[in-house]
Order: structure tokens, then C-alpha cells, then sequence
């Protein structure tokens, strides 16, 4: 099964720093989405190492190897912002 993303308030373009909606003026979360999303023109595509979650945890796939730049199949985003 693929991984997507959803047309959810964190990827929309009227999200702001402070996590609130442009358009709508309240708080809002990745569980949101509305009738104005706009999807972000770029999502940040930097993977490797230094940006995965598992990056120095105790369930790094390869503790010895993982290093700035490289990239494993075990590799899991700390976020989709952009």
C-alpha cells in the first residue's frame, strides 16, 4: 500500500507557522481539512539520515552506518512541512 498526502490542513498553503488557518482564523491540526485547501507548491524532498525520525533512536536500522547523506529503506520522515 502507497503513502500519500492528504489533503489535510498541514499541507495546505493557508496553514501558518503558529499551526492556524489563514481563511478560517482558528487552531488547526493535520486531522483538518476544508473546502479552500490549497496544496503547498513544494514539499520539502530531503531524504537522508539527518532527516529521518530514527535518526540516533534505538530502532536505527543500520546505527553504524547512518550518517549526513545517506538513506535506508527504513527511512521515516520527522515531518511534511515545507
Amino acid at each position: 500500500m502507497a503513502i500519500r498526502l492528504g489533503n489535510s490542513c498541514i499541507n495546505c498553503e493557508n496553514l501558518t507557522q503558529e499551526g492556524a488557518c489563514k481563511i478560517h482564523m482558528v487552531a488547526v491540526s493535520n486531522n483538518y481539512t476544508c473546502d479552500h485547501f490549497s496544496m503547498k507548491a513544494t514539499l520539502k524532498d530531503d531524504r537522508n539520515c539527518v532527516t529521518c525520525t530514527r535518526f540516533h533512536e534505538s530502532d536505527c536500522a543500520n546505527p553504524q552506518a547512518a550518517a549526513p547523506g545517506m538513506l535506508c529503506t527504513h527511512w521515516a520522515p520527522q515531518n511534511a512541512t515545507a
